[in-house]
């Protein structure tokens, strides 16, 4: 008994032992573990501990995209450049949205937050496949260089297909749509890292943009090209991209007067800055306003680059600071707020804790996901024409159809530029075959080339065929980015508005030899063209953009009416580039449909619809409105057609006639989707604040008092409703 009472107090006493030095190692090793690996400290914390625990060599090393390793501390490798425009790009099996510009015809920003939402889900499960296996492959990321937010200034732009179009507004609530959906709604966890790019007015000439120098007047940069960035950065976006070319002369990427005063310190940007791919390099090799790489990574420091995709500041910022062009302390105020984003990723945490732990392979291009692109692509399709309404097939009206063009099996004409890839990807003779009843004869055939005006194939066919689908148009070979477009004549950017020569004369011979039977024409195009080369020959036009793996099956629906077209332009279709100032001119008067006052072929907001809708005002805004006001309305939206459909109500204001005042301006918008016979009330509102204008001499924004018009219209050309109003500051 004694014994027994001896030992149970000698086994309290060991475990007392025990739990003592326990808790003085995990005390001694709380107190030596660096602050950058403990979870529980501020970001900011963490961030400086990890600084000063660099040397200046590791802290230029960890500069560049191809980001060094740091063996002593314990961090890996890492490859910064990832895409992800519209799924997750290059990197093997992922979901293909609609191509950016696509996206913007929807209208639709809730649809855009959950395409992102997707793709960054896609991105995580990749990167946690990826790091199991210690993969740290370029594309594998979780910081991609998108979205492409510059304003599609100019149809000829071969890389406007990335952008959301013409319209600073439109383009500001559809990139902000993106950055919440890529990055997630924790300020402190980011899902992933989104980038406001090309920074700033930045939207060709493709072929010279590594020298170009983009000469803008200050109330066009501050109306126009910078509008969507400030929205971005006021919506939190984690980074954002210089572009290549110069602005008033100076290189984007060392740029004071820009990238310097304006983002970082008027806007007060907190994120990470990363030049464009060889930007740097430009500055001393191509602009040739410094003399070389340590010049000019001092320069790129000084003005607020942290990240490098090239090999300049790897190479030569040290180099600057031997040279007393820089200090270390101007190094570490450029890394900082890089390293900032890392610790925002979870880079430095343990990868369970990240709430993004458990995406695995079941997270990529899943049935949800291939649905949502299905969705994407039906909304963002564009009904230009439909003669004694051909469309929709009515379901017992045909027993064959004709399918030919040359872009009707194109997997180009699907992915778009900056994509992803599956095995699951539906072109549009696979998407109209699978749709039909087996009964129905389906044929297909190429019928022309890009270039070929006299021989065709497939004529003989259609005049065997109750109907036939045309898809023709453009394709990323023939407009993109310099040296994607390996087939553009011009670097990348288009000279005109051309369909290609052999579609056209082909359209043209199909008619001849089919004169009495529907002919539906498909359009696959990034950018505006010239529809009318077409149009008289055919009785039915659906652009289709470069719609994603989904653009066959989502065209099938819209064929056979299973849902009614419903995308708008975000651009404007004018009927010539001779109706436009040159291409290198970045003046906005007379472009877009802000400043462009003749006649188009097709207004920007365009659309048709498989039913009618009638509008009428619920709630007029008031007669007058002071500074601070927000000018609220309501719509009364019915469907008087005869299907289920959706609307897009467009509100643009008309200003009072002052020098320089845009003719008008989308301010607000709202898709609604209403079934046959149904009512919904639209409410909407102006902050008065978003009708100031640039004051050149003033250097500053001015509300101008006045009569200022609110018009509800189809489009940008249509006033459905009228309203009139004051400001009286």
């Amino acid at each position: 008994m004694i014994f027994t009472q001896l030992s149970r107090k000698n086994t309290r006493l060991s475990l007392c032992i025990s739990l003592l030095f326990a808790a003085s190692s995990n005390t001694i090793f709380a107190q030596t573990r660096p602050a950058y690996l403990d979870e529980t400290q501020p970001i900011d914390t963490r961030v400086r501990s990890l600084i000063s625990s660099l040397t200046i060599e590791e802290k230029a090393s960890l500069m560049g995209y191809r980001s060094k390793a740091v063996p002593r501390l314990g961090i890996p490798a890492y490859n910064w450049w990832n895409e992800g425009l519209h799924g997750v790009a290059r990197a093997g099996q992922a979901t293909v949205f609609p191509q950016a510009i696509a996206l913007a015809a929807t209208f639709n920003d809730e649809l855009v937050y959950q395409v992102a939402n997707t793709i960054s889900t896609e991105a995580r499960a990749k990167y946690n496949l990826g790091v199991k296996k210690d993969r740290r492959l370029q594309y594998m990321g979780l910081t991609f260089w998108s979205p492409n937010i510059n304003i599609f200034r100019d149809p000829r732009w071969g890389r406007g297909q990335e952008t959301y179009g013409e319209d600073p507004y439109l383009t500001s609530i559809m990139g902000a749509a993106y950055v919440r959906g890529m990055q997630g709604t924790d300020p402190l966890r980011l899902k992933t890292s989104a980038t406001a790019k090309h920074f700033v007015a930045h939207s060709g000439p493709e072929a010279t943009r590594d020298e170009f120098d983009a000469i803008v007047n200050e109330k066009d940069l501050r109306e126009t090209y910078l509008p969507a960035f400030k929205a971005l950065v006021d919506h939190g976006v984690e980074s954002v991209m210089t572009a290549y070319n110069r602005v008033n002369g100076e290189p984007n990427s060392t740029s004071r007067s820009y990238l310097n005063k304006i983002l970082i310190k008027e806007w007060g940007f907190k994120g990470h800055v990363v030049t464009d791919c060889g930007a740097l390099d430009d500055v001393f090799l191509r602009h040739k306003v410094l003399k070389n790489g340590v010049e000019t990574a001092a320069a790129a420091i000084k003005a607020g680059i942290g990240l490098d995709c090239s090999s300049v500041l790897q190479n030569d910022v040290v180099k600057a600071i031997k040279q007393g062009l820089i200090t270390e302390a101007d190094v570490n105020k450029a890394l900082t707020p890089v390293l900032r984003t890392e610790f925002k990723l979870g880079f430095f945490d343990q990868p369970q804790s990240s709430p993004y732990y458990s995406y695995g392979a079941d997270s990529i291009n899943n049935a949800q996901h291939i649905a949502l692109a299905r969705q994407a692509a039906q909304q963002s399709m564009v009904l230009l024409k439909n003669k004694n309404g051909v469309l929709p097939l009515k379901k017992d009206g045909f027993s064959s159809i004709m399918v030919l063009g040359t872009n009707a099996s194109s997997l180009d004409v699907l992915a778009g530029s900056y994509h992803g890839v599956n095995s699951k990807m539906v072109d549009f003779v696979e998407g109209i075959t699978g749709a039909v009843e087996p009964d129905t004869r389906v044929e297909y055939d190429l019928g022309s080339s890009y270039t070929d005006t006299t021989h065709f194939g497939g004529i003989w066919g259609a005049g065997n065929a109750d109907v036939t689908v045309a898809v023709i148009g453009l394709s990323p070979v023939l407009e993109g980015e310099a040296g994607d477009a390996f087939l553009s004549t011009n670097g990348g950017d288009k000279i005109d508005l051309s369909l290609p020569a052999g579609n056209v004369a082909f359209i043209k011979a199909l008619r001849k030899g089919v004169p009495n039977k529907p002919i539906i024409a498909v359009v696959t195009s990034g950018s505006a063209v010239d529809i009318a080369a077409i149009e008289p020959y055919v009785d039915a036009i659906v652009l289709a953009w470069y719609p994603g793996e989904q653009g066959g099956n989502a065209f099938a629906d819209i064929l056979l009416g299973k849902v009614s077209p419903s995308g708008r332009l975000p651009l404007t279709f004018y009927r010539s580039v001779n109706d436009l100032p040159p291409y290198n001119s970045y003046v906005m008067k007379g472009r877009t449909y802000r400043y462009h006052n003749g006649p188009v072929q097709y207004p920007f907001g365009f659309g048709l619809s498989y039913t009618t809708f009638d509008r009428s005002w619920e709630q007029r805004p008031r007669k007058t409105y002071g500074t601070k006001d927000s000018i609220s309305f309501s719509v009364k939206v019915k469907n008087t057609g005869a299907m289920k459909g959706d609307e897009v109500v467009q509100a643009y204001i008309e200003y009072p006639d002052l020098d320089r005042m845009p003719i008008k301006e989308l301010k607000a918008f709202k898709r609604v989707s209403l079934n046959q016979g149904e009512s919904k009330v639209v409410n909407l509102a102006i902050p008065v604040k978003a009708l100031q204008k640039w004051d050149d001499k003033k250097h500053q924004w001015q509300l101008y008092k006045g009569t200022y018009r609110l018009v509800i219209g189809e489009n940008s050309a249509s006033a459905k409703l009228k309203a009139e109003f004051s400001i009286r500051p």
